[in-house]
């Protein structure tokens, strides 16, 4: 049974100076009381209790065990209710690593708002493509797309979003719109690291899906590489439509098989452990995810989900 447990059972004894009323006051039986403290005297080998028509009093072990006990038990309390103020407070260091794009149009702005909301925080924020593993590189929380990566931590689905194909109107002039799936084997696709295509992207349309050829031509870590690159009439890649609305609106990017649909890309939080408690980190992720929303409905044809369970 727990130490601490028979120790409080014990001190309770003795302030109540009966078995009887300490049973009332544990919500147990007299007898449970009587066997918790002979587990106690077991435990500790001396007698700890005279027991006496008046009730009980203390060995002189028994006054030793009390008055440590006392001190054991009120650590704990404290040391509880630290742990309970820290779950429940925004301060401290923050560790947090996010991807370029999310980083930059959404987390970014996010964090140095709550960061200027609560004094006593301190976040650390690394802007990275690369997938980390956040055990191992001590990291409070990760926000990646598409996909988590090797990592001893737990991911959780907070989002998926819509993506769109898309090149410049010159890309497409010079190489010809395609007019179905199969007509992307005509054209380069400039690869995030992260889309690991493996030669193919599921489009659908009317509920219809279909494996799309993809010919790698160019693959970056860095999005805005990607675009230059797509700017240039390198071929034509893939992101979140809220991304390039506005470049699609004026004519600088085209969508490509506009009836099809993109394979969507999810967003995923990951963190350390599933139990620990931490506000902080709860603060961010239930951002993020309100934040999207915000997105989808200042948007109402990016088609974006947002999860917060």
């Amino acid at each position: 049974m727990d130490r601490l447990a028979l120790l409080e059972t014990f001190t309770v004894a003795l302030d109540e100076g009966s078995l009887s009323r300490a049973a009332r006051r544990r919500g147990l039986t007299q007898s449970a009381i009587s066997q918790q403290i002979k587990l106690l005297e077991g435990l500790v080998g001396h007698q700890l209790l005279h027991r006496t028509a008046q009730g009980v009093r203390p060995t002189r072990s028994g006054e030793l065990v009390y008055t440590h006990a006392q001190d054991l038990l009120g650590g704990y309390d404290r040391l509880t209710a630290e742990l309970d103020q820290m779950q429940n407070s925004v301060s401290g260091d923050f560790r947090i690593s996010v991807n370029t794009f999310l980083g930059r149009s959404v987390i970014g702005p996010l964090l140095i708002d709550l960061n200027r909301a609560h004094e006593d925080l301190n976040i650390i924020m690394r802007v990275e493509d690369r997938l980390v593993d956040v055990v191992r590189e001590n990291y409070d929380l990760a926000i990646r797309t598409g996909r988590i990566g090797d990592t001893d931590g737990v991911g959780r689905r907070i989002a998926t979003m819509e993506t769109v194909l898309f090149a410049t109107p010159a890309y497409l002039d010079q190489m010809g719109r395609p007019e179905g799936p199969a007509d992307l084997a005509r054209l380069k696709f400039i690869q995030h690291h992260e889309d690991q295509t493996k030669g193919f992207f599921a489009l659908t349309r009317d509920g219809r899906e279909v494996q799309a050829p993809i010919r790698i031509g160019f693959t970056a870590d860095d999005p805005h590489l990607i675009l230059h690159a797509v700017q240039n009439g390198s071929g034509y890649t893939r992101v979140p439509s809220f991304m390039i609305e506005a470049e699609l609106q004026n004519g600088t990017y085209e969508k490509v098989l506009p009836d099809w649909q993109a394979p969507d890309k999810e967003v995923f939080a990951v963190y350390p452990s599933r139990h620990a408690i931490d506000r902080r980190r709860d603060l961010i992720v239930d951002g993020v995810a309100t934040r999207l929303a915000e997105i989808r409905a200042q948007n109402p044809q990016c088609t974006l989900k947002a999860f917060t369970a």
